[in-house]
């Protein structure tokens, strides 16, 4: 299995209650509906807590401020996402990113394939 990780961050005119309520609310189920079609095995959102909760962990390791969320996509592989070259699969993708130019800051919400690697299960 592969993952893709999606750190989000908010547009800047929304509230972070505002942009997760959309993200669960609208955008969940627009991912859910083309899970099958998109080859995504699974798909769990990462809410993070208001930036009040997490400064003191932040400014202790002198990080910089937290997402709004992160989003994690389980993939078969490289070679079944490969295999997505339809028409039905390019309009869910194309579908999915129109919906996410609504509620994330997309130049500042970086993404990345990854592997994971246990270490406590």
């Amino acid at each position: 299995m592969i993952k893709l990780v999606f750190c989000l961050k908010r547009r800047p005119e929304m509230t972070r209650e505002e942009f997760q309520t959309y993200w669960y609310e609208k955008h969940a189920p627009l991912v859910k509906m083309h899970a099958t079609t998109l080859g995504i095995k699974r798909y769990v959102q990462v809410h993070s807590f208001e930036h009040e909760r997490s400064e003191p962990i932040q400014q202790s390791r002198g990080g910089p401020e937290e997402y709004d969320g992160v989003a994690e996509l389980w993939y078969e592989s490289f070679e079944a996402l490969a295999a997505l070259r339809s028409p039905e699969a390019t309009a869910a993708g194309r579908e999915l990113l129109d919906d996410e130019r609504k509620f994330i800051d997309l130049a500042n919400s970086p993404l990345w394939w990854a592997q994971e690697r246990p270490v406590i299960e």
